[in-house]
């Protein structure tokens, strides 16, 4: 199955499967990259978020105007930090953002409990990095790409330039099929 990708500077498709890594200076500019990825072609997604809770996913996604109804929010801040959660069908918690085995498995129950084209993001791979550890964050973006295959889906995860030495920069992206590369001024390349 093949995926229309809405991103500049990117293969009009890409094959089920594909991970693609998002490189970025700053967490700004990534949410328009983020929605893009959601908008087209696309019956159900998964927001793995890391870095905010649902609640500010939620409104992420409202103000670019992607469809909510297609969308699923994994939410690992609430939890530790103590907020109320709300209890709904398209929002899943786990306990922390270092619980990299739980962010896997709720990431495949979402891939099993839905049909057709089927996408998620995570942001990010950094914060899960900084409350795991680099070696962590790793393994669980490998198993995340394994589940890509599994289910003929497409993942883009996000990772900050200015966080990672080059060393950890080149580590993940020998994980990846494609990359794209967000500058400070918001001009994008790619590699595919």
């Amino acid at each position: 199955m093949d995926y229309e990708l809405a991103i500049e500077d990117t293969p009009e498709t890409v094959p089920g499967g594909t991970g693609i890594l998002l490189l970025h200076p700053s967490i700004g500019e990534t949410d328009r990259i983020d929605t893009d990825f959601f908008k087209t072609d696309t019956d159900h997604f998964l927001v793995i978020s890391t870095r905010t809770t649902a609640r500010e996913v939620e409104q992420k996604i409202e103000h670019y105007e992607v469809d909510e109804s297609r969308a699923t929010i994994l939410d690992t801040l609430s939890i530790e930090r103590g907020y109320s959660r709300r209890s709904a069908d398209n929002i899943y918690y786990v306990a922390a953002p270092d619980d990299l085995d739980a962010i896997v498995e709720k990431t495949r129950q979402f891939l099993e409990s839905h049909d057709g084209k089927l996408r998620f993001s995570v942001d990010s791979v950094t914060e899960m990095a900084y409350y795991a550890d680099e070696d962590r964050a790793y393994e669980a973006t490998k198993a995340l790409l394994e589940l890509l295959d599994e289910y003929d889906a497409v993942g883009l995860f996000h990772l900050s330039k200015e966080v990672h030495d080059q060393e950890t920069l080149d580590r993940f992206r020998g994980l990846f099929d494609g990359v794209v590369d967000l500058a400070e001024d918001g001009s994008v390349t790619t590699d595919f």
